[in-house]
């Protein structure tokens, strides 16, 4: 869709206006935020056979989005923001938005005959994982969760993401559905054996028989995805109404480059996301990788390093030769026996170019929330590993020094952890108690965290 300059007086966003039928619901998804809608929302609605294909989409902590999208028939704009240019597409594949705390709306979705897939995306945290990667029972939420499910599964309210989906394949299950796919999209290694491993956990503590349906019936599909995707603001909507000529309240901005990959069964069908350009494969381990060492990983290292030096987004970091440099010196450890088949050289250089883009206000505190789940997965298994190769991982001491400035400074952005990270921030040797939050074995490495000791000592921090 091309510029048309915005009319007086923009009409609304609706389905009436724009003759868009909504598609009936096969999938339902979890966590409606701006990535939902410029990544999976996006792929399905590219799709071969999207008209067959809506999504029944809830919201995760806040019902906003909901709001903001059923006033728009679930209707949204994406505006796709290349070096040069913005243009925007008109997308119809949410048929219905939806608060995630809707149990009885949530329960009917996912039981529906229909429905063949659930899609996640709740970040890291919303997972409640213990640092070895699995479901903390002893969380707070999640120990409330258990005591509603155990109390009574069919009319229970949890709060928690698995807690929530544990009901819904519950209410599946009573309603003899048949199988279903479950497809968490979060910046997670084998992110389908993770969540397959915390429902049958939560599973067989709430009821056993769950747990064996769960086993016939349920596949857990893994997934590497990437968009970047900033946050929206005024500016961007007076775009949307400028491109489109309707007002939209809520539309997305994202870079033109996509990428999905999944990997599993699909036991009750899916969209033709090939058609869009996802691609299926038979291991997905290696391009999991990929994603979180090179692009993550270096997204984690701007955000820590370029707050440090005055920075506020992406664009503005990667054009500082020292943040590039320390960008550089990690990419060298990460790309580190990747099979040619990555192409990982290519993969970094254009990056560069991705991340260089001014027109994407990627912030750096936006990317820096989270750091003790981030760093755990983007940083810390590429440290290991040139450690136990006998290498010194000074392209992963950058990263992790800053990340230890920030936090004895106390201007880390938000984190589940953040408690921790306080008290590990104000212990003797905040340096170890820092990096023991993320790897007891890496913080027990005295020669890799004196190399972080001192250069953070460097960038400016408390060492003891």
């Amino acid at each position: 869709m091309t510029p048309t300059g915005a009319p007086a007086v923009a009409p609304p966003l609706t389905r009436a206006a724009v003759a868009a039928p909504a598609p009936p619901v096969r999938i339902v998804h979890m966590g409606l935020g701006a990535f939902h809608r410029a990544h999976q929302a996006w792929y399905t609605d590219r799709s071969s056979d999207a008209a067959a294909w809506g999504i029944a989409a809830f919201t995760g902590r806040s019902p906003q989005a909901a709001a903001e999208l059923s006033a728009q028939d679930g209707l949204y704009t994406l505006i796709e923001r290349g070096d040069d240019e913005d243009r925007a597409v008109i997308v119809p594949s949410i048929s219905r938005a939806l608060d995630g705390a809707n149990m009885a709306a949530f329960r009917v979705h996912v039981s529906a005959p229909a429905t063949a897939v659930v899609t996640l995306t709740v970040t890291e945290p919303g997972y409640h994982l213990r640092p070895d990667g699995e479901i903390d029972l002893d969380d707070p939420a999640v120990a409330a969760d258990l005591r509603r499910l155990s109390a009574g599964p069919a009319s229970a309210a949890p709060t928690t993401a698995p807690g929530r989906l544990l009901a819904g394949l519950e209410a599946r299950r009573r309603g003899g559905a048949g199988p279903i796919a479950v497809v968490p999209c979060d910046n997670i290694p084998a992110n389908g054996a993770l969540v397959h491993r915390a429902l049958t956990c939560l599973a067989d503590e709430v009821d056993p028989a769950l747990a064996h349906w769960m086993t016939e019936n349920v596949a857990f599909v893994s997934t590497s995805v990437d968009r970047i995707t900033p946050r929206a603001t005024d500016a961007d909507r007076a775009a949307a109404v400028a491109l489109t000529g309707y007002a939209d309240a809520a539309p997305v901005v994202a870079e033109p480059f996509t990428d999905w990959v999944l990997s599993g069964e699909f036991p009750a069908g899916r969209p033709d996301w090939e058609s869009a350009g996802a691609r299926i494969v038979a291991d997905i381990a290696p391009f999991e990788q990929r994603k979180l060492w090179l692009l993550n990983g270096a997204h984690s290292l701007l955000a820590y390093l370029g707050i440090l030096r005055g920075h506020g987004t992406v664009a503005e970091a990667v054009a500082d030769s020292g943040c590039r440099d320390a960008v550089e010196g990690l990419w060298a450890e990460a790309r580190r026996g990747m099979p040619a088949m990555l192409r990982a050289e290519d993969y970094c250089t254009a990056l560069i170019t991705r991340f260089a883009n001014p027109r994407i206000a990627h912030h750096l505190h936006q990317i820096g929330m989270e750091g003790v789940s981030k760093l755990a997965v983007r940083i810390i298994p590429v440290a290991r590993q040139e450690r136990a190769a006998g290498r010194s991982a000074r392209g992963c001491v950058v990263p992790l020094a800053a990340w230890t400035v920030l936090a004895t400074r106390n201007r880390l952005p938000a984190d589940a952890h953040a408690e921790a990270v306080r008290s590990a921030a104000h212990a003797d040797d905040p340096v170890t108690a820092l990096i023991a939050l993320l790897d007891a074995e890496l913080a027990a490495d005295a020669t890799f965290v004196d190399r972080i000791r001192r250069r953070a000592a460097e960038l400016g921090g408390r060492q003891a």
